[in-house]
């Protein structure tokens, strides 16, 4: 296998971007989350779901922005894992 075929594929941008978000689970988590995305995705339109772990010590936000380049997705995950609210970005 050549190293070009062994790379990820390449994204093209724009486009519809689908995010999973962990965090503690707390009543403003979802709110905290979209207010974030629409930081760096102004068009977004407010849409997520949000499902609480069994226990109910995290809760998971799906959501899909609209991703315009590796520097948009980089600063929404930088800032959200420093909120220290948060567990994983996929």
């Amino acid at each position: 296998m050549s190293t070009e075929e062994q790379q990820a594929p390449k994204i093209e941008f724009p486009c519809a971007y689908p995010l999973k978000i962990v965090g503690n689970a707390a009543p403003d988590l979802k709110d905290f989350v979209l207010q974030v995305i629409k930081k760096h995705d102004p068009s977004h339109d407010g849409s997520a779901t949000l499902r609480d772990s069994k226990n109910g010590n995290y809760q998971a936000i799906n959501v899909t922005i609209t991703a315009t380049g590796e520097d948009q997705l980089k600063a929404i995950f930088d800032e959200l894992k420093a909120s220290g609210r948060i567990q994983m970005v996929l």
